[in-house]
């Protein structure tokens, strides 16, 4: 049996649908008819000989057809938009596109300056921020460059290793003009302390205490890095940040970092064939130098201890 091509505004009003669960609402969102987008379900239904939702009054529902070709989907999704983004400048030219993922506190502590200093020297490019923790695929094009905490696992991408970010214990002055300054394992027990609430690498992460801590002894459980910072910023009590973020705000005060210090390195990677484009590769080398000299301080800080 051989199937004839998919029509892509098919698939990118399925994605519609499985992202909001609602007609109305998807094709609100794609500024189409209620109608339309229906027409659209129907027919990739009829071109797939699947059935792809299961109708209520309470909405749709996807089956398991659905969840098993919404990956695909996405990555029809992605090209596309990787495909816009090439087509917006030439392969020479400081102009179009560019998309950036990095991980939460990063996008909201670090690269606002960075991202500034890079649109005043090259207005005519615009920026694309994901922020967030998950992994983006570099290989499918969901973005052009990514700021990632982890080591580079797939082919075909070219990384620049920026060294090690060392994670320690901080909180704001106010906590410790009220609270006191730890001054052992022991005593931080008797703190109140920020963690990670499902984030299991997280909490193993804080486990490599000389005296393991348990999820349950933070009296604040959150898996958002931003929030955890909010939190200890506002007094709340000590939580974990990385070295070079802390750092930016004076009144975040180190708690044993003698004793406490996890590592990890931090990467800038993009996918190869993005090297030959002049705006993929300005960006890729400005968020180099520009992390480089953030980190410096906290690295040679480190190395002194």
């Amino acid at each position: 049996m051989t199937l004839a091509p998919l029509n892509w505004e098919l698939c990118r009003s399925f994605l519609a649908v499985m992202r909001e669960g609602n007609l109305s609402r998807a094709a609100r969102s794609l500024e189409l008819t209620q109608p339309t987008l229906g027409r659209h379900i129907d027919e990739m239904e009829a071109a797939l000989g699947v059935s792809l939702f299961t109708r209520s009054p309470q909405g749709l529902t996807p089956t398991d057809a659905a969840f098993e070709l919404k990956p695909h989907a996405q990555a029809m999704a992605s090209a596309a938009e990787a495909l816009v983004r090439a087509a917006s400048g030439g392969s020479d030219e400081t102009r179009g596109t560019v998309r950036v993922t990095a991980p939460e506190v990063i996008s909201t502590e670090v690269m606002p300056k960075i991202l500034t200093a890079f649109h005043t020297k090259y207005p005519a490019v615009d920026i694309e921020l994901v922020a967030t923790n998950v992994t983006e695929n570099l290989l499918q094009r969901e973005a052009d460059i990514a700021v990632r905490m982890v080591a580079p696992t797939q082919a075909a991408l070219y990384a620049r290793k920026l060294g090690p970010v060392g994670f320690g214990l901080y909180a704001h002055r106010s906590y410790i003009e009220r609270c006191g300054m730890p001054r052992s394992i022991a005593e931080l027990r008797d703190h109140t302390l920020i963690g990670f609430d499902r984030a299991a690498v997280a909490i193993q992460a804080l486990r490599q205490l000389p005296s393991p801590l348990r999820r349950e002894e933070f009296a604040l459980r959150c898996d958002s890095a931003t929030a955890q910072l909010a939190m200890a910023r506002a007094g709340f009590g000590v939580g974990r940040g990385a070295d070079f973020v802390a750092r930016l705000d004076r009144d975040l005060v180190p708690i044993l970092p003698g004793e406490y210090c996890v590592t990890v390195d931090m990467w800038v990677v993009m996918h190869e064939d993005a090297r030959g484009t002049r705006r993929t590769r300005l960006m890729f080398d400005h968020l180099v130098a520009s992390l480089l000299k953030l980190m410096a301080p906290t690295v040679k800080a480190r190395r002194k201890s």
